[in-house]
């Protein structure tokens, strides 16, 4: 989940309750389904985010959430815009790789130290969620005073180019550098070109966009020091490239959306492709349309007419009601900004949120049996109990996992013959990096965890009784799933035989017999590491995690971990 930066002065000015305290503030945030990780040295809010609602990972798009909270606002609001002045003339020499741009021109913006932090810190989460690291949409903003557009013979207005670009042609002063450098030069000699660089492999010409006085920016790798922003700007050009249209003039909008609440004006902008013209940014409402009897079922409640359309309302979305009794169906309007809302029952859980969830009446459900506990669920909670009885901390992480994660970072590869190592099942569109593949076991979870936890004492002791899975076409879904069990122990004293330890006792809890004959493992020291071997057969690892492995993750201290089998302990 992405963790963003907010100021509670900043949050009450834009929502114009300056009277709320903190605490009191935190209690509304938490009702949006914000929750409170702490607290940075400047006093910032520092709450995480549901991934879907990426409208607000500014400032901004709190406080907008808030004041339909409150019922300040209602409905669906979309800004007033300028026609168009400038225009991004997309050539033919664009790279197919990376074909799609968009943008909007910001005018009359009141920019100040917090107003700037909070933009970057938009731009970097969008690029990190929806952008995916930058591959599928990145972000360009530019102080419109320092471009100069072409003079166009037909209108007259500005333009400016979008183009590919040889990478040792035209060469630019990049963002924190006073070099000119080459496209090719910044992927090599400039630390954000180093790090971005990957995203350009394989192209035989890189993105490049130009206004009358030459290349200005280098997506989706960085900008030129000539039209950066700061403080003193008042105009800007936003410009986003990408590999998908939707996405990049979503990002836009919701970018738009959050410069729009600090007062600026929006200008649009003309998007020529050689056979079709743009405009943009993107307004355009979306609808859905939800049945009354959908909306009483799924949430238990009884509700008037009125009444959900004023819950859609309070929601930030339009609603047009059709029909009557048990025909009565609603054509709902979702605002530009909202990516979340694909179906009718992201509508009907907007309906939920508004109404409050706390304030439903919890109901056995009207079936002639009632439910209870899986067999595998109480086999889980029993190993569950039993490693907490040893001393561990138990964990609930996400099964989800950036494939960097899973393996390189382990030091492990697919194609080893190792815990661990087998094809992942991917996710087709991903949110984020992050969270790309279902992870193939769940040590790398646990070390994650270690690694976030760096500033906490020691020892550390966790575990987790959790999903992992991997490709094989022998299933029905192509996919094998297994339940893991897996500890690791962070402390300055750890050993092999700390965790065998720890291991022998869980065995002897499920009344298994424990082998542990030496074996090789890349995550693992060499010489100790051992196979888990339950009742004779094969079931996991466990040993000393390699140098290498704890250097990855920022660990100063030896860690220790076991993984095995869930169903070997039955």
């Amino acid at each position: 989940m992405p963790v963003v930066d907010v100021d509670p002065d900043e949050l009450r000015r834009f929502t114009g309750h300056g009277e709320k305290g903190d605490d009191e503030l935190l209690d509304d945030l938490f009702e949006l389904g914000l929750e409170f990780e702490g607290e940075t040295e400047d006093g910032l809010f520092q709450l995480e985010f549901e991934a879907d609602r990426l409208d607000r990972l500014s400032v901004e798009g709190v406080a907008r959430s808030l004041r339909y909270q409150y019922g300040d606002d209602s409905g669906v609001y979309v800004p007033s815009t300028n026609d168009a002045d400038w225009t991004i003339e997309v050539d033919e020499s664009v790279p197919d790789e990376r074909p799609y741009v968009t943008g909007a021109v910001i005018r009359g913006l009141d920019l100040d130290a917090a107003g700037l932090d909070s933009l970057i810190q938009l731009q970097e989460k969008l690029h990190a969620t929806m952008g995916r690291g930058r591959a599928k949409g990145a972000i360009g903003i530019h102080d419109l005073t320092m471009l100069k557009g072409r003079s166009r013979v037909e209108g007259g207005e500005n333009s400016i180019s979008y183009r590919g670009i040889d990478p040792d042609g035209e060469s630019f002063v990049p963002l924190d550098s006073n070099d000119e450098l080459t496209p090719a030069e910044v992927l090599t000699d400039h630390p954000i070109g180093e790090t971005y660089a990957p995203l350009l492999d394989g192209y035989e010409r890189y993105p490049a966009i130009y206004d009358d006085l030459g290349l200005f920016s280098f997506p989706p790798v960085i900008n030129g020091r000539r039209t950066e922003v700061n403080t003193g700007s008042r105009e800007l050009f936003v410009e986003l490239t990408g590999t998908d249209q939707w996405t990049i003039d979503r990002m836009c909008t919701i970018i738009c959306y959050a410069l729009d609440a600090r007062g600026a004006t929006i200008e649009r902008v003309s998007v020529e492709y050689p056979d079709r013209t743009l405009d943009r940014p993107d307004f355009e409402t979306d609808e859905k349309t939800v049945t009354h009897r959908r909306i009483e079922r799924a949430l238990g409640i009884d509700v008037d007419e009125r009444e959900v359309i004023d819950l859609l309302e309070r929601a930030g979305l339009d609603a047009e009601s059709d029909g009557e009794a048990d025909a009565l169906s609603y054509r709902v309007s979702i605002p530009p900004y909202r990516t979340d809302v694909l179906h009718p029952v992201d509508v009907i859980d907007d309906i939920g949120r508004a109404y409050g969830f706390n304030r439903l009446e919890p109901e056995y459900p009207d079936v002639s049996t009632v439910g209870g506990r899986h067999e595998r669920s109480r086999h889980e909670r029993a190993i569950r109990e039993t490693l907490v009885g040893l001393g561990f901390e138990d964990l609930l992480n996400f099964h989800l996992i950036g494939e960097s994660v899973n393996f390189d970072r382990m030091g492990l590869s697919p194609a080893d013959d190792a815990l661990g190592a087998a094809e992942p099942a991917t996710i087709a569109e991903p949110y984020s990096r992050d969270y790309e593949t279902v992870r193939t076991w769940a040590l790398p979870s646990l070390l994650m965890v270690l690694e976030n936890n760096t500033h906490r004492r020691y020892p550390q002791e966790l575990a987790e009784v959790g999903l992992a899975a991997h490709v094989d076409s022998d299933e029905n879904t192509n996919v094998a799933e297994e339940r893991r069990v897996a500890g690791v122990l962070a402390r300055t004293d750890a050993s092999y035989e700390d965790v065998k330890g720890r291991l022998a006792s869980l065995a002897r809890a499920f009344d298994v017999e424990l082998a542990t004959p030496a074996t090789d493992h890349p995550s693992f020291i060499e010489g100790r590491v051992a196979s888990v071997v339950l009742d004779g057969e094969h079931a996991g690892v466990v040993g000393e995690l390699h140098p290498e492995t704890l250097v990855e993750h920022g660990l100063e201290v030896p860690v220790v971990g076991f993984e095995l089998r869930a169903d070997a302990l039955r």
